[in-house]
C-alpha cells in the first residue's frame, strides 16, 4: 500500500458560486431621475450662494472698515467723520451705477442715501453730518458720531440698489 496516493478530502468540494456583484447605480429611471434633480438643484444653490457672495463683497468689506474705524481710536472727531464719508461714497460707488452717485453733493447725495435705504434719517437726521460736518467749527461729539457710525453701518448692510 505504499503506492496509493493518499486521499485528499478536499479535493471533491465544489466551490460555492457567489453571488453577482450589486450596482450602486439606482436600478429605477425613476430613482435616477430624481438623483439627476437632486444634482441640479445642488449646483444651482452653490451657483446662487457663490452670486450672493460675489455681488455683496463690497458690503462686506465695507463692514469690516467700518469695524475698523471703531476699534481704532481716530485722530480726532473731524478724521472719523471724514472717513465715514469717504466710506459711505465709496460704497456708494460700488453699489450702484457711477453716473447715478459721482455727481451727487449736498441734500441731492442726502436725498439719494435715503431713497436707497427707505427711510429719512439721512436728510433728516443724523445723517447730515455727512454732508455739512466736516465744515462745522464745533465739531459733533462722541454721541453723534456713534449714532452716525450706526445709521452708516445699518446703510451699507441695508441698502438695496
Amino acid at each position: 500500500m505504499a503506492d496509493a496516493q493518499p486521499i485528499d478530502p478536499v479535493a471533491g468540494l465544489i466551490d460555492i458560486p457567489l453571488p453577482p456583484e450589486i450596482s450602486l447605480w439606482p436600478q429605477t429611471w425613476e430613482a435616477r431621475i430624481a438623483i439627476v434633480l437632486l444634482l441640479a438643484v445642488v449646483v444651482a444653490v452653490l451657483w446662487r450662494l457663490v452670486h450672493y457672495r460675489r455681488v455683496n463683497r463690497y458690503r462686506r468689506e465695507a463692514l469690516a472698515e467700518l469695524r475698523l474705524m471703531a476699534e481704532t481710536s481716530p485722530a480726532g472727531p473731524e478724521d472719523l467723520l471724514t472717513r465715514l464719508t469717504l466710506l459711505v461714497r465709496r460704497t456708494a460707488l460700488a453699489a450702484f451705477p457711477r453716473e447715478q452717485v459721482a455727481s451727487l453733493a449736498g441734500p441731492a447725495w442726502l436725498s439719494f442715501l435715503d431713497r436707497s435705504y427707505g427711510g429719512q434719517e439721512f436728510s433728516q437726521g443724523i445723517g447730515r453730518l455727512l454732508v455739512s460736518g466736516p465744515y462745522q467749527k464745533i465739531q459733533p461729539d462722541e454721541a453723534e458720531l456713534k449714532s452716525l457710525s450706526n445709521l452708516v453701518c445699518r446703510w451699507i448692510g441695508g441698502h438695496h440698489a
